[in-house]
């Protein structure tokens, strides 16, 4: 007996993507860059103004990323990693202050002890954790807009992430094609991968999560393909428990002067 041709489609479209977990193959290596954003809310209104500037200092390369807020506040993380076969995170630094954050917080990962340090406030008081984790070679801190330019385009990925909240814990981030979107840059068309990442709890916690209204929100990235991959945009939160922001590229513009047609 034949099986009908519906009942084929129907097992093929349950047919999961293929899946990838542990560290990411460094398909492309890092080097000198330096770019240029800005955050919004999700209503468009702009808020903060940021930079990225990445160098490599004999294998070891350091990714810095400044947000700078129209209300004061600041946004400054500087990661660590090499490229050697695999991504692998050494250290992951951030630093959030201002009105802009429900309290400020900073944070060090030192994967290479595995210790994880949290300057942060209760009551209006100071404290400091430290912490030791059995830290897993795949962790993503710092990485993650790194990681999403190697991760195969076909594939759902899996690695590993310390969530600061301000009590750190190891979770997953889930990577998942959902497919290409269109951007435009001036009169030219641009096709970009579209991302789903989601944090993966996991253990009880996980479960009640999203019942209690504590599951973090989906980050969606998007990622320009083609011989040169390079990040496009996103939009997630920038923090742990952080409300959706978007970043966006921008270009320098030329400030005029009024030294413009002089000799």
């Amino acid at each position: 007996m034949k099986t009908p041709i519906f009942l084929l489609l129907f097992g093929m479209i349950l047919l999961p993507k293929a899946s990838e977990s542990g560290q990411v193959q460094v398909r492309y290596l890092e080097g000198l860059t330096r770019g240029f954003m800005i955050l919004r809310q999700t209503d468009g209104t702009q808020i903060a103004d940021g930079e990225s500037a990445q160098v490599d200092h004999a294998g070891n390369v350091t990714s810095h990323l400044l947000f700078r807020f129209k209300d004061g506040s600041t946004y400054e993380e500087t990661t660590v990693f090499t490229q050697r076969g695999t991504f692998r995170l050494l250290s992951d630094h951030v630093v959030q202050k201002g009105p802009a954050f429900k309290s400020p917080l900073e944070s060090l990962i030192d994967t290479t002890t595995g210790r994880v340090t949290v300057h942060y406030q209760d009551g209006g008081k100071e404290k400091v954790l430290n912490k030791r984790l059995k830290l897993p070679a795949d962790v993503a801190n710092g990485l993650i807009f790194t990681l999403v330019k190697d991760i195969k385009p076909k594939a759902v990925t899996t690695v590993s992430y310390v969530g600061v909240t301000p009590k750190p814990r190891l979770v997953k981030l889930v990577f998942t094609p959902e497919g290409e979107d269109t951007f435009t840059t001036g009169s030219l068309t641009q096709r970009a991968i579209h991302y789903r990442m989601k944090v993966d709890v996991g253990g009880v916690t996980g479960v009640v999560a999203p019942v209690i209204g504590k599951q973090p929100p989906d980050t969606n990235i998007w990622v320009f393909s083609g011989e040169a991959p390079s990040y496009a945009a996103s939009e997630g939160p920038l923090y742990g428990d952080g409300p959706v922001w978007r970043i966006e590229l921008v270009s320098p513009v030329r400030k005029d002067d009024g030294m413009a047609g002089r000799k």
